[in-house]
C-alpha cells in the first residue's frame, strides 16, 4: 500500500507540472499566436481613404445631390468610419453597387466594407465570405400601389403582376409569402432600383415590393407621393446592416463599435453639438469611456481613443443620423428607437 501511495503521489505531482505549463502555454498564445488580421486596415490607411459600397441612388439611404456629394443614413456609416481612421468624414471613395454586384465587389476587394441596405441572413454570413458587423436598421418587406387601384390589403394583390429586384431576399420572400398565402402572381424581375421604380410608374407591374425603407424612400421622391400607398403588412424580417469580408477581425471590430458608440451616444444624450463639451466636462463614467477619456478602448480597435468623440461630431449620434436622413422621407423609428422605448430593437453592449 506504502509503494502505491508513492507511485500515485508521483504520477499526480507529474500530472500537476505538466498542466501548468500547458496552461501558461494556452496562457500566452493570444498575445503571439492569435493572428491579428489588419490587411483591410492596413490597406485603407495606405491609400488615405475608405473604399464604400453603396446604393446606386436610394433616398434617405446612398444617393448623390444635385452638387455630386452622396448623402445618406448608409453615407453616414461610410463617413463614422473614416473619421473614426483618419479624423476627417471626406475621405471616403463611394462605389454604387447593384443588388446584383455588391457581394462581388466586397468580396473582390473593390470595395472595403458594404453600407447598402443588405439583410443579414444564415447563408449570407456562412457561405458569401463576408461578416455582418451589427444591424444598423431593422426592416421588413413590404409593397407599395398606386391609390387609384384600390387595394388595401397586400392579399389582395392575387393574380397582380409585381415588381421585385432578382438576387436578393426580396424575390426569395415575395415567392414564400405568396406560396404560403395562395396568392397567384406574376413577377416583372428587373435588376436595376430605378428600373423597377420606372417600371412600377409606368404601370408594367400592379405593385413594387422590396423593403420598407426603400418603398418610403421610393415614395417620397415622387412629385405626388399621396398617388402611392404603402401597404400594412410586412411580411419578413430585414435586418440591414453594414458588411465586411470574412476573417478580418480588427476591421469587422471597429465597424461594429462604431455603431454601437452611436447607439450609446444617443442614450447617453451626447450630440454632435455638445460632445465636446461632455468630454471636458461630463463625468459618468460611461460618458467619459465612450469619448476617450479614460481607458483604451480606441488603441484595442486600432484608433485613436477619442475615435467616437471625433466621429459624433462629424456624424452625430444614431438618433440624429436617423432623423436628419429618414424623419424626412416619412420613416418612423418604430424598431430602430433605443431599447428603453417600448417596441424599440437598438441596444448596445457596454463600452468598457
Amino acid at each position: 500500500m506504502v509503494s502505491f501511495r508513492k507511485s500515485w503521489g508521483s504520477v499526480i505531482r507529474a500530472a500537476v507540472l505538466s498542466a501548468l505549463v500547458i496552461g501558461s502555454t494556452f496562457a500566452a498564445a493570444p498575445a503571439s499566436a492569435q493572428p491579428q488580421a489588419t490587411a483591410t486596415l492596413d490597406a485603407i490607411r495606405a491609400r488615405g481613404s475608405l473604399v464604400c459600397g453603396v446604393n446606386t441612388g436610394l433616398a434617405g439611404f446612398a444617393q448623390p445631390d444635385s452638387q455630386g456629394v452622396w448623402r445618406g443614413f448608409d453615407v453616414d456609416y461610410c463617413r463614422a468610419v473614416a473619421v473614426a481612421l483618419f479624423n476627417d468624414p471626406n475621405r471616403v471613395r463611394y462605389v454604387p453597387t447593384t443588388a446584383q454586384n455588391r457581394f462581388t465587389a466586397l468580396q473582390s476587394g473593390e470595395v472595403d466594407m458594404l453600407a447598402r441596405n443588405t439583410t443579414w441572413t444564415l447563408s449570407r454570413d456562412t457561405s458569401l465570405g463576408l461578416d455582418f458587423a451589427a444591424t444598423s436598421f431593422y426592416d421588413g418587406q413590404g409593397f407599395m400601389v398606386k391609390r387609384s387601384a384600390n387595394v388595401e390589403h397586400a392579399p389582395q394583390l392575387d393574380g397582380a403582376t409585381i415588381c421585385v429586384q432578382p438576387g436578393t431576399t426580396t424575390e426569395q420572400n415575395l415567392a414564400d409569402w405568396a406560396r404560403a398565402n395562395n396568392i397567384r402572381f406574376t413577377p416583372v424581375v428587373i435588376e436595376r432600383i430605378e428600373d423597377n421604380i420606372s417600371a412600377y410608374l409606368a404601370g408594367r407591374c400592379d405593385a413594387y415590393t422590396t423593403d420598407v425603407s426603400g418603398l418610403a424612400a421610393t415614395r417620397a421622391a415622387q412629385a405626388s407621393p399621396n398617388d402611392h400607398v404603402i401597404l400594412p403588412e410586412v411580411i419578413s424580417k430585414e435586418p440591414l446592416g453594414p458588411a465586411v469580408r470574412h476573417g478580418d477581425q480588427r476591421f469587422t471590430d471597429l465597424v461594429r463599435w462604431i455603431h454601437f458608440g452611436l447607439v450609446t451616444a444617443e442614450e447617453l444624450g451626447i450630440t454632435s453639438g455638445n460632445a465636446a463639451q461632455a468630454a471636458a466636462n461630463d463625468q459618468r463614467p460611461d460618458a467619459r469611456r465612450l469619448l476617450g477619456r479614460t481607458g483604451e478602448l480606441g488603441a484595442m480597435l486600432s484608433v485613436d481613443n477619442a475615435f467616437m468623440l471625433n466621429v459624433i461630431r462629424a456624424v452625430g449620434n444614431y438618433g440624429e443620423i436617423f432623423n436628419r436622413n429618414l424623419t424626412p422621407i416619412g420613416l418612423q423609428r418604430g424598431p430602430n428607437a433605443l431599447w428603453t422605448t417600448p417596441g424599440g430593437l437598438q441596444y448596445a453592449p457596454p463600452f468598457r
